[in-house]
Order: C-alpha cells, then structure tokens, then sequence
C-alpha cells in the first residue's frame, strides 16, 4: 500500500492506481491538457471535481519540491500549489516505482510552447518576456535560488492585456533569508543558457516569429531583469532640497506593482544629502487593495484594472468623499457581479471573471469611439458575449478522453491519436502550425482588442 505525504490529504486520490508506472495509466484517469517539456513522467488526471499534475521523480527530490514549494505558497509567490507526495509504490511485482509529486493543475494558464506560435505578436512575446521577469524578480527578493530558470518551468496565465507568471518546477530550487549578488547572478546564467536553447528550439520547429532573435529575448530579458531589480533595490542619492523624490520613488514602485513595507533614509551630517533605499519590497500591491475593497482575489494588472474602473465609478456617482469601502461595494454589485454574473454557463471556461470584466470595459470603449457616445456597460457586456466570447477557446480545459480514441502519446495530447480515423478536437494552443494564413475576423472586436491572435484563430477554424 502506498503512503501519502500530504497537508490535506484528498480520499479520491487512493483510488487511483499507483501500483503502475505513470505512462502506463489507462486513458480513463487522463486529461487532455497543454503541456510544458519535462525531464520526468508527467501525467494531469482527474479525480472528483478536481484536475492535478502528477510527475514520478526520485524520493529525496519529491519530498524536497512538495516542501519547498509549500513554503512558496505561504510567502505568497506566484507557484503551483503541492497537493501530497506518494511514496512506498510497487509494481504487481514487488519492483520499486518511483514516488509521485501531486499537485493542483493552475486554471487558466499554459506552457510557453503553447503561447510562442506562429502568429502570436511581437508585442505578445514582449509581455510574455515581461511576465517572465517579475517572476525571477520575485523570487529572487523573497530568497528564492530557482537553479534551473526556463520557460519550461514556468506557466503563463493572462492577466488584462498581459500575463502572469507562475514557477512550476523548484526541485533545484533552495529557500534562504536572502541572496546575495553572487546567487542571483547564478540564476541568470542558467537563464541565458536555457532560455536561448529554448527559443532556438521555438525558431527550429518554426514556432517563433521570424522577426525575433534568439539572442536579443535572451539579452532583452537579462536586461530588464537588471533595470527591474535597480528600481526595486537600488541606492538613490539626492540633497534636501529634493524631497519629493522619496515620494516618487515609492509612486515608482507602486505602479511596478509592489509596496514598501520598509525605507532605509539616511542623512550626512549636514544633512544636505539624502540616501534612500527600499529594505523590504512585497509584490501585489493593486491586489491587495483590490482583495480589501472588495474580497476579489486577481492578478496584479487585472486588480489594476479593476481599480481604475472603481475609481471612475466613484467620479461618475459624485462619491470623491464617500467612504471608499463603501464606494467600492456598490461598485461590486451594480457594476461588477452584474456583468460576470451575466456570462452563460457554457461560456465560464474561456477566461477568468477578472479577465472577463477587463475584456468587456476594452468593448464597451471600442463601442463607444465607434458610436461617438458611451455605451451602457450591459450593453457592452451583451455584445461582447456574442460577438467575441463565444469565438474564444476554452483556456480551463479538462476534457475526459474515454470518446476520443487512443493517443499516440499520452503524455502529450497534442499528437494526437492513434486510429487516424478518430479526428483529434481542434486545439487552438497547439495546431497553429496547421492554420493558414490569417484572415481578418469580420465581428468588430478583431479591429481593436489587444488580446492575441488566438480570437483571429479560434474564428478561422468555425469558418
């Protein structure tokens, strides 16, 4: 009988059959998911209402990741949540198997593979770099030695107009109370390692737009990181006729998206030269405001977002003295809810309520230019629902595969299956090599929403 490490252990998860090797599983337990590449089995599976990522890896190391990366989610960095450890696993047979680390698949979010096509815009890839950046950032100024920075081991989900990064793989990573120029520096040679061998890879399978370098993401990403990391940490010198820029500096920081929780000001002894610098810098600081406003729990750019609009609510409803708790509940229930409330249940799975919100204030502006006067919001969220959503592809994907015949490779859905006559479901994320040349959608959201050219795709193949 195996033995199951876990916080919360789930009941459903006992059942399934661990006396096999992870690529042996029956199809009945698979879903069919994007993935990223991995050096280990890797399999997501279903059980009760939940879908998991399950990866065989040595003991030492299962256990080693599953702790690490429970300690990540209680510093609140942007990882996988770890569900359990399974351990003590033998075949039929008495042969050993290799322990499994279980842990809950992200909704809404992809591999890189699957966001790096062909026809994804250079300023999408710009995001994704961006993305990608914060991530190391991140973790870096939590005390987080990732030693093995890639794309592979990284998930992307959307997050108003741009992404979010989560670390999906630390079992090379080490936990310290911080790290010091040398570690980081460590980190950011594996970065331009793997993420060259990584985008060469993307050029090679002609998954990368011709007009990108290898060479220039990789020098671009290291660069940001460098800007990024001097905004966040560096020294600032000025005399005390320039006191303004201590605010300014922390305004800085606040739009990048993090708070100050500490400032380190010093004098010299005439007191003509200030030196400041931030001690202690927390990310999240548009979704912290947002989560204690309105309970909405959202990616740092879409609580932004959300934000800007709470804000032009309270201008509209003449409410700039009202409390702003308050303000912002009405907000959520005449404004908010009402539009994500509207969305059909068979639309739920194309993107997050938050996402959703954003996409629709991008309509309703679009709406409003082209009528010359502003469109009511449920107007706005009507159209957009029937001309935009319902084009998009489902991004919380969990489809059972018991119909769909038998893969050719289980651990990679998007081979397809076995029996050519079985047609495998068109999936916008990895067929973009077998889409021709884009056409222009004809609804009116193709002309203005900065999203992707997924719409542009996913409208293609209903053509």
């Amino acid at each position: 009988m195996p033995r199951f490490l876990a916080a919360q252990p789930q009941t459903e998860l006992i059942t399934l059959p661990w006396e096999m090797p992870l690529e042996d599983w029956p199809e009945k337990h698979l879903v069919a998911l994007p993935r990223g590449i991995s050096r280990h089995v890797v399999r997501f599976v279903k059980v009760g209402g939940g879908v998991y990522a399950a990866k065989e890896v040595l003991e030492h190391l299962a256990i080693h990741e599953y702790r690490l990366l429970r300690d990540l989610i209680r510093l609140d960095v942007p990882s996988v949540e770890p569900l359990g450890v399974v351990t003590a696993r033998v075949d039929p047979d008495g042969e050993p198997l290799d322990p499994v680390l279980i842990t809950k698949h992200l909704q809404f979010s992809l591999p890189y593979r699957s966001l790096f096509s062909r026809g994804v815009r250079q300023d999408t890839v710009n995001r994704l770099v961006d993305a990608m950046v914060v991530l190391l950032a991140r973790l870096h100024l939590t005390g987080f030695l990732w030693g093995d920075v890639s794309l592979s081991n990284t998930l992307f989900r959307r997050d108003a107009g741009s992404f979010a990064a989560y670390l999906v793989d630390a079992e090379t990573g080490e936990l310290h109370d911080q790290l010091t120029d040398g570690q980081r520096e460590h980190d950011l040679m594996i970065a331009r390692t793997n993420l060259f061998g990584e985008f060469c890879d993307l050029e090679a399978g002609g998954l990368l737009d011709e007009a990108l370098d290898p060479l220039t993401l990789v020098e671009t990403i290291e660069n940001r990181y460098r800007e990024l990391w001097s905004e966040l940490t560096g020294v600032e010198e000025f005399d005390g006729s320039e006191m303004h820029r201590i605010e300014s500096r922390v305004r800085r920081l606040n739009a990048l998206g993090f708070d100050i929780a500490e400032l380190d000001i010093t004098t010299d002894f005439a007191g003509s030269t200030i030196r400041i610098q931030p001690k202690v810098v927390d990310a999240g600081h548009h979704s912290r405001r947002l989560i204690r406003l309105t309970g909405l729990d959202t990616e740092e750019n879409q609580a932004r977002r959300l934000l800007n609009d709470l804000d032009t609510f309270r201008a509209r409803t003449d409410q700039q003295g009202a409390d702003e708790s308050i303000v912002a509940h009405q907000w959520l229930t005449q404004v908010f809810e009402p539009v994500v409330n509207a969305v059909p249940n068979e639309l739920r799975s194309k993107r997050e309520p938050a996402e959703i919100f954003h996409e629709v204030l991008e309509h309703r502006w679009f709406l409003s230019e082209q009528a010359g006067t502003e469109i009511d919001i449920k107007e706005a969220a009507e159209r957009y629902m029937n001309t935009v959503l319902k084009q998009l592809p489902d991004e919380a994907v969990a489809m059972s595969l018991d119909s769909m015949g038998q893969l050719a490779n289980p651990y990679d859905p998007s081979q397809g299956f076995l029996d050519d006559t079985v047609e495998k479901p068109y999936d916008p994320w990895e067929d973009a090599d077998e889409i021709a040349e884009e056409e222009e959608v004809s609804t009116p959201a193709a002309a203005y929403l900065d999203i992707d050219s997924l719409r542009r795709r996913a409208s293609a193949n209903t053509d």
